[in-house]
């Protein structure tokens, strides 16, 4: 069952994506090579803290840590090690937070150094999907026209996309109605409306769509070895369209790139 937010606590739920948000570009700042993922994931969880959240993800169904770090073939739920970073290594980083009896839920893929033109690609590729996947949250559509219209633009680049792993409802609960895949065939799933509010999040593999999953009942990575892009954001329907409640903005303040991405899906212009 779909649960519907009203506008107070979409505002609640915008301030839970925006503290995930600045965690990111915390990180943005500190994540390079040499640094372990170890140490990035104290730091998240002492800013997230700071900022009068607890981190989503800590004990969540028994995960370790604050953050979801997953390099190059991990494709998500990746748990932090003292394992340092090395140049040419891509990783997402997924981070959740909890503050006010709402969660926000958030990922990125980071570049380290130096890394491959294809892998760059895939990154690039991954995060345009993601937008063209919002795109179709709208009154009037259903579930799989948002999956749909990410796995063509993702396919027609020869890309993998994971159908195990799917997006999601999010609010006092980390995981609610719909799960959103990031596959599908146009006018088939669940009914948009109005209030409701998901994580979009494409997970696109640079070879096979097909993953394993580790020994440690968290870890899953590519079948084929090669790598895996991520990112997410968080997302409300209102008025019909979809609005980001959360913002890579943060995270490119801090890396000094210039995007204006988001500006189509916000009524109010985003101030830092």
């Amino acid at each position: 069952m779909i649960i519907v937010k009203s506008r107070e606590e979409i505002e609640l739920m915008r301030e839970s994506a925006l503290i995930v948000s600045k965690t990111l570009g915390m990180i943005a700042s500190e994540i390079k090579e040499g640094v372990t993922t170890l140490y990035l994931d104290k730091l998240a969880e002492e800013f997230i803290r700071d900022h009068g959240a607890e981190p989503s993800f800590l004990g969540l169904y028994g995960f370790p840590n604050s953050l979801c770090m997953s390099p190059n073939s991990q494709v998500v739920h990746g748990i932090p090690n003292n394992k340092p970073l090395e140049s040419g290594d891509v990783i997402s980083v997924d981070c959740g937070a909890y503050k006010n009896g709402y969660h926000g839920d958030h990922a990125y893929s980071f570049e380290i150094g130096e890394v491959t033109p294809e892998t760059k690609k895939l990154l690039q590729i991954t995060k345009e999907s993601l937008y063209i996947g919002i795109r179709e949250l709208r009154l009037g559509n259903r579930v799989e026209d948002v999956g749909n219209a990410i796995q063509k633009y993702t396919e027609a680049h020869g890309y993998g996309v994971v159908r195990e792993l799917v997006g999601h409802g999010v609010g006092q609960k980390m995981h609610e109605d719909p799960e959103m895949p990031n596959y599908g065939k146009k006018g088939r799933g669940k009914l948009f409306v109005e209030g409701m509010v998901v994580a979009i999040e494409p997970m696109i593999n640079q070879g096979t769509r097909n993953i394993k999953q580790h020994k440690d009942g968290w870890t899953i990575t590519t079948a084929d070895g090669k790598p895996s892009a991520h990112f997410e954001h968080d997302v409300a329907i209102i008025d019909g369209k979809p609005e980001i409640l959360s913002t890579f903005a943060y995270v490119y303040k801090a890396l000094g790139i210039v995007s204006n991405e988001e500006d189509e899906f916000r009524k109010v212009p985003l101030v830092l």
